[in-house]
């Protein structure tokens, strides 16, 4: 759909008219003096006075001139009054600008780094459970919990949320008339330096008291307070979805930092066990060279190897240390008084569900907060286009003043006055003109937002599906390729046993084992980032996705193979064998 567009506010009226014009209500039938409230043709007098109604009022009207005129000045005022309430509560259901219209994108119905995908109808209120338990990892639940109640990200948004609450209250507050009272005490003389002031000759000291009230109440006659009152809820709830946002951006990075840090405490496990292996592999060496088999730049070699493998693990821990800092800060505590335990990756990695409508992103917290965004920006079009009115105002006032406390609150101290005042802005040098393109210009900016914001969820989800699948035929291939590192090691240790291939042969091929095991391990905390994401994308997983074939619906736990075990070190056998 093109993108809407309105039209440059000109200063006549006719361009700026409201956008409603509803019927005026029926003017009130004027009572008769003779008549009962149902109408009845018979005269108050009795069944034998019964007459027409005009003449009946003509008679009466004659028999009581005055009491005629009074009525008649009394019909007068009621119905000007009448007219004056209608007019106002005319105006008052208009409303100036542009009624919101979600901007529309054209979506697919399907992602393209996959293939079977059917249509669903979720949206951003839809439940999504607690995601992270298809990871089936119970510290990473007990971390969940914490990051809900402590992270200090969390509570910001939380607090701007309530931010926006209050702002729309406050812009709700302009329906209703405002209320005062004052009251005061006032104690004066009339000398000064022994003169008397006025000109009577006598002087003295007066009081003054006084109480009294005042209400004032400007009619939303053009929709300005409506449209302030619509923007202040869509900005209220797009800071509720902005809260949502921040949860889950939280939730998410944890969980990635989670398991990066039992990939690296696997990797770490790796190195300990490799460089355990080395020492084997020198003391082979060692004694190869005691006999006069090897030579000494084998011995050197060997030391090099054991000594870079001490020094990578070393390194490694630097890498454990800032994850383990980073969870600290998610969960909202100081990383001295935080620490988790070694521990091998036990998480299930899950499988995505054969079937994801596209339309799961709706539930994305940040579409929802720019949708809410461009609903408030076209509120905000229609303030604008209401500065262009005339602004009416009702005031009264009233209370007792005196100079007597004893007749302070009587009748004859009382005063009042009440009456509406009109109010409207003939020259600004084209400010609300500028103000009012202002509005449609920020208005654009958002729907050009949230349709970047869509694209880019498109984006993040292709993204992860595409990683997901690529990474998932590659981790393949490397686990054949740590089985045949493996091999390889070992028989080429058994050949240089036998005096058939050289030193260097061995080092290369405990090399390469080492890198394959450490690669394959690598590829699995990627597959683990790249669903953590995906799940993100589509804004808390696929909880409660209808059945698919006819099977059970689709949950938060499936069922799913657990984490493959961490691959032994490169010539772990070989170490036992050189012992």
């Amino acid at each position: 759909m093109a993108d809407r567009r309105f039209n440059r506010p000109v200063l006549s009226l006719l361009s700026l008219r409201p956008l409603c014009w509803l019927p005026m209500p029926a003017m009130p039938r004027a009572a008769s003096v003779i008549f009962s409230e149902s109408d009845s043709p018979v005269s108050a007098d009795g069944p034998t006075r019964a007459m027409p109604r005009t003449l009946n009022r003509q008679v009466n009207a004659a028999r009581h001139p005055a009491v005629g005129r009074a009525g008649a000045s009394l019909r007068t005022r009621r119905t000007a009054a009448f007219l004056a309430a209608s007019a106002v509560l005319w105006l008052a259901g208009c409303a100036v600008g542009p009624d919101y219209v979600r901007p529309e994108m054209d979506t697919p119905a399907a992602f393209k780094e996959t293939g079977d995908w059917k249509l669903a109808e979720p949206n951003d209120a839809a439940a999504k459970g607690e995601w992270w338990a298809i990871y089936q990892d119970p510290v990473l639940n007990d971390l969940m919990a914490q990051v809900d109640v402590n992270n200090q990200n969390i509570k910001v948004a939380e607090a701007n949320y309530r931010q926006a609450l209050a702002v729309a209250s406050q812009a709700r507050s302009a329906f209703f008339p405002t209320i005062g009272a004052n009251s005061s005490l006032t104690r004066s003389s009339s000398r000064v330096s022994n003169t008397v002031v006025s000109g009577s000759g006598a002087g003295g000291i007066s009081n003054s008291y006084s109480l009294s009230g005042t209400a004032s109440w400007e009619p939303d006659i053009w929709g300005s307070v409506r449209r302030s009152v619509e923007s202040g809820d869509a900005s209220a709830a797009a800071s509720a979805a902005d809260l949502a946002n921040a949860r889950l951006s939280a939730q998410a990075l944890l969980a990635q930092n989670y398991f990066d840090l039992r990939v690296t405490d696997a990797q770490k496990a790796l190195l300990d066990r490799t460089v355990a292996a080395y020492e084997q592999t020198l003391k082979l060496t060692q004694n190869q060279y005691a006999v006069g088999v090897a030579q000494r730049s084998d011995v050197i070699q060997a030391q090099t190897q054991l000594q870079s493998a001490q020094a990578s693990a070393i390194d490694i821990e630097v890498t454990r240390a800032q994850l383990e800092h980073a969870i600290a800060l998610l969960i909202g505590k100081a990383p001295a008084a935080f620490s988790l335990a070694v521990a091998p990756l036990r998480a299930a990695l899950p499988t995505v569900p054969g079937t994801l409508p596209s339309q799961l992103l709706e539930r994305r917290p940040d579409i929802a907060a720019a949708e809410r965004a461009v609903a408030s920006a076209n509120a905000k079009i229609g303030v604008a286009k209401a500065a262009f009115f005339p602004a009416l105002s009702l005031s009264a006032s009233g209370g007792f003043q005196s100079s007597s406390f004893a007749n302070w609150l009587t009748l004859p101290s009382r005063f009042w006055s009440v009456g509406p005042a009109l109010a409207a802005t003939l020259f600004d040098g084209g400010l609300r003109r500028a103000q009012t393109d202002a509005a449609i210009a920020a208005y654009d900016a958002q729907v050009a937002t949230y349709r970047q914001t869509v694209l880019t969820a498109f984006q993040s989800v292709e993204d992860n599906l595409a990683a997901l699948n690529y990474l998932g035929r590659e981790a393949t291939v490397q686990t054949q390729a740590v089985q045949s590192s493996r091999e390889a090691a070992q028989l080429i240790l058994n050949q240089y046993k036998a005096g058939t291939v050289s030193f260097q042969n061995v080092l290369t091929a405990q090399a390469t084992a080492y890198s394959t095991e450490r690669t394959s391990l690598t590829i699995l905390g990627r597959q683990f980032t790249a669903n953590v994401l995906l799940v993100t994308a589509l804004g808390g997983g696929w909880h409660g996705l209808p059945p698919e074939d006819g099977g059970p619906a689709v949950t938060d736990t499936p069922e799913t193979p657990a984490a493959p075990a961490a691959p032994a070190a490169p010539g772990a056998a070989s170490g036992a064998s050189a012992g």
